[in-house]
């Protein structure tokens, strides 16, 4: 993987037990390396035991096979997360991913959730759960590509979709109780990287 590039961000605030409010370091369209001003709330920069909310499923939960892990490496520096693993849609399966559950709701104004990333030129996905979200197989998916360069990613609310007719249409971001970032969906290898991650 190629050395990495300053990115953009997300920020992070009081929405895990470790959050703080802070200024996005900068703003980055997805192919570009330019930094930009602007305001984000940070969720986790991976810097203060980020092994202490995450946590790592696989569909073996379901009987599938898929298999995989999440690390907590530096790069020249710089904590991030790095899932990865055999995504595979044998016995009805097809996913791993890495969650995060929020102690308390984005706050008011965000339009959708932000992250730093890179990867290995994958398409990947973002899950978001609510209060309505109460099977274990419901959730509101966006999806989002990755290069080997670390880019930033805006994902709107409005963008995200319901994973069945028993979800509402629109999701409520005022309801939102856990986050996570997928390998989802067909049988490929994953790597994906995470160096933020947050709301703007």
């Amino acid at each position: 993987m190629s050395a990495a590039r300053k990115p953009s961000c997300s920020m992070r605030s009081g929405l895990t037990r470790r959050g703080f409010l802070g200024p996005a370091l900068a703003t980055l369209g997805c192919s570009a390396a330019l930094w930009r001003p602007a305001l984000a709330t940070r969720i986790d920069d991976f810097a203060m035991q980020p092994e202490a909310g995450w946590r790592f499923f696989t569909d073996g939960v379901m009987g599938g096979v898929s298999r995989g892990q999440v690390v907590f490496l530096q790069d020249a520096g710089a904590p991030f997360a790095r899932m990865t693993g055999r995504v595979s849609t044998e016995n009805r399966g097809g996913f791993i991913q890495m969650r995060l559950d929020l102690s308390a709701s984005p706050p008011s104004g965000s339009t959708g959730v932000r992250l730093v990333a890179r990867g290995n030129d994958q398409r990947y996905f973002v899950h978001l759960r609510t209060t309505g979200t109460v099977l274990p197989w419901q959730y509101y998916q966006a999806g989002f590509e990755v290069t080997s360069r670390w880019s930033e990613v805006k994902l709107p609310f409005v963008d995200f979709r319901a994973s069945g007719r028993l979800l509402r249409e629109t999701l409520r971001s005022g309801s939102l109780t856990s986050l996570a970032v997928v390998a989802y969906g067909r049988d490929h290898d994953a790597q994906v990287d995470i160096r933020e991650i947050g709301f703007f």
